[in-house]
């Protein structure tokens, strides 16, 4: 499937539950890593040609359209009838807002089973088998079929529960409990926040959120800024790597370009960095040869040590202790000592 492919499609966003679990708290506005739920759900179906978010206006990281069941809070089969009157796309994407470990990859694959079989909706299942209906893809027909059955055997949408709508549709089941996990308790809420500081996960999310914050878009090789850092606190200084990081972004944006750029402009940066450690290693191999001088504390070579007398030198003796003094030449002599008294 293409990227062309896969933008071909609509997004429904169910973001209007009362959240009794969780003590009637905005759910949808609680945050994991740093983001919204509702935000982090919409980052990763953020190439749906129409997303609707059916709650109450909020902002949000990225422009949306609003809907709103009548009356609000009568129930998700409501609220996805709501929904659907804003789509118009042969596909649509129905999630919850409180799926904090949803991503691209997981609705791409989504849509890859819907269009790869007969079928009229594909959905995950969490890690107990059960059917999650608001982490799926359905064609957009069949929903409004059913919804339409619903309606006329019933009168109307309210209170009615999600399976009534999937138990008239041909699915598909597709295992996933990550990204099928969706924050119902304050327990879950925790669960989701240590999750994303585990050492596996934590680096993604972290630019995940920070993107998203500064409201860039951009494919971040993170092993390639990495190593970048690193040999700029080797070669030249530890406080060298995050400036670098930050030059190389800048130099990469003044470029006016995407990842290309970033990772020639690392490159060029890398490069400069192992220069500056070959200089450094380079001096310190001069540095450690020898000059032609002894190391300090020893005598040059050919001298005898400190306080001895070279052989065959004329010298003057002192005797210091019961001797006399005499000037005597001592070449070839014994070192001078006290003589005994004579005879």
């Amino acid at each position: 499937m293409t990227s062309n492919e896969s933008a071909v499609y609509d997004a429904v966003v169910l973001a209007g539950g009362g959240a009794r679990r969780l003590g009637g708290a905005d759910k949808p506005g609680v945050r994991v890593g740093g983001r919204a739920l509702l935000d982090r759900v919409l980052g990763a179906c953020e190439d749906a040609r129409a997303t609707v978010v059916v709650a109450e206006p909020r902002p949000t990281a990225r422009p949306v359209r609003w809907a709103r069941e009548d009356p609000p809070g009568v129930g998700p089969v409501a609220a996805l009838d709501a929904g659907l009157r804003h789509t118009a796309a042969d596909d649509v994407l129905v999630l919850s807002a409180d799926l904090p470990f949803l991503t691209a990859d997981t609705v791409r694959r989504l849509l890859a089973a819907l269009r790869a079989g007969p079928g009229e909706g594909v959905l995950l299942t969490d890690g107990d088998g059960r059917d999650q209906p608001l982490v799926a893809a359905y064609r957009t027909a069949a929903l409004r079929r059913e919804l339409a059955v619903l309606t006329a055997d019933r009168g109307g949408l309210a209170g009615l529960p999600l399976r009534r709508l999937t138990a008239g549709l041909e699915l598909t089941r597709v295992p996933d409990p990550v990204a099928s996990f969706d924050c119902d308790t304050w327990d879950d809420i925790a669960s989701a926040r240590a999750r994303i500081r585990e050492h596996g996960h934590v680096l993604d999310e972290w630019i995940s959120a920070v993107k998203d914050e500064l409201g860039i878009d951009l494919d971040v090789d993170t092993g390639l800024l990495l190593d970048l850092a690193r040999d700029a606190a080797h070669g030249v200084a530890r406080p060298a790597a995050p400036l670098t990081t930050f030059l190389v972004g800048y130099a990469a944006a003044r470029a006016q370009g995407g990842p290309e750029a970033v990772a020639e402009a690392a490159r060029k940066a890398a490069a400069l960095a192992l220069r500056w450690a070959q200089e450094a290693e380079a001096e310190q191999d001069r540095t450690a040869e020898p000059t032609g001088t002894e190391p300090a504390g020893t005598e040059p070579a050919g001298t005898e040590p400190a306080g001895t007398k070279p052989a065959g030198a004329d010298t003057t003796a002192t005797e210091t202790t019961g001797t006399e003094t005499t000037g005597a030449d001592t070449t070839g002599t014994e070192p001078a000592r006290s003589r005994p008294d004579a005879g």
